[in-house]
């Protein structure tokens, strides 16, 4: 029962898909800063070298940078031949990388559709089959190996901006875990995943100018989330704690789900 047996991740092998920033960057932190080896994934070289260097020099453990467009299975097979070079096991994987499109209905893209379900679906599933051998090489029922997948709470909740094919593909991601979860728990591989609610980053800033006050008075928790809230639940589904969590999706999202989705942009 040890703090550090329940929760500990030292010397975990994890890779984070759009780890360069936002959530991504945020997870990656909390397993940086408990001794885990943490490998970042993001489509620009440039800001996946930059966040892999500074959180490596600020937590002082080795975050490393394997840039890639995981958007189609050419992309996912690079970065898979990439990461292999380092290590040949992976203990956790986070999928996390996404993309938001938003357009009225009665002009919503055949782009943003397609776009958002390659990389929102698509890529989890094909990520997962790719890495699957290297999630299965050191895994046993004592400690199993972990998949966490990034999905959303307008997968749960119907979201109040026009964002059609990203609800829908989150909805879809949260369907996808509890499908794997039951094949993969065999294997010795927990599955669950994350409905994020509002957390400061490029794709929320983008929607409110990056003025969160209004978004954090209007949530039952009086804010936005921090780096710790979400952190601390991956940490929570990728140790010892949480190893009798199979298939689920939790949100994270300060009270908004509970409270019926409550409205951030209206009275």
């Amino acid at each position: 029962m040890n703090i550090n047996n329940l929760f500990g991740v030292k010397d975990k092998v994890v890779l984070i898909t759009g780890g360069s920033r936002g959530i991504g960057e945020m997870i990656a932190s909390g397993f940086l800063a408990n001794g885990a080896k943490v490998y970042i994934s993001s489509r620009k070289i440039k800001d996946c070298d930059a966040t892999a260097k500074r959180l490596s020099e600020k937590y002082e453990s080795e975050c490393i940078s394997i840039p890639a467009d995981i958007s189609d299975l050419n992309g996912i097979n690079k970065l898979f031949t990439n990461f292999d070079k380092y290590n040949n096991n992976l203990d956790i994987l986070i999928n996390n990388a996404g993309a938001v499109w938003g357009e009225p209905l009665h002009k919503f893209s055949e782009d943003g559709w397609d776009k958002v379900m390659d990389l929102n679906v698509k890529s989890i599933f094909f990520m997962i089959q790719k890495f699957l051998d290297l999630l299965k090489k050191n895994t046993t029922s004592d400690n199993p190996a972990r998949i966490i997948n990034i999905g959303s709470i307008d997968g749960i909740n119907t979201p109040y901006y026009e964002n059609y094919s990203y609800s829908i593909a989150k909805s879809a991601v949260h369907k996808l875990t509890s499908v794997l979860a039951a094949k993969l728990i065999k294997d010795n591989i927990i599955c669950n995943a994350i409905a994020p609610g509002p957390f400061p980053s490029k794709m929320l800033g983008s929607a409110v100018e990056h003025d969160y006050s209004v978004i954090s008075k209007k949530n039952p928790s009086g804010r936005v989330g921090m780096p710790e809230d979400i952190a601390g639940l991956a940490i929570f589904l990728a140790s010892r704690a949480g190893q009798y969590t199979v298939g689920e999706t939790i949100t994270c999202d300060g009270g908004l789900v509970a409270s019926a989705g409550h409205d951030l942009t209206n009275d």
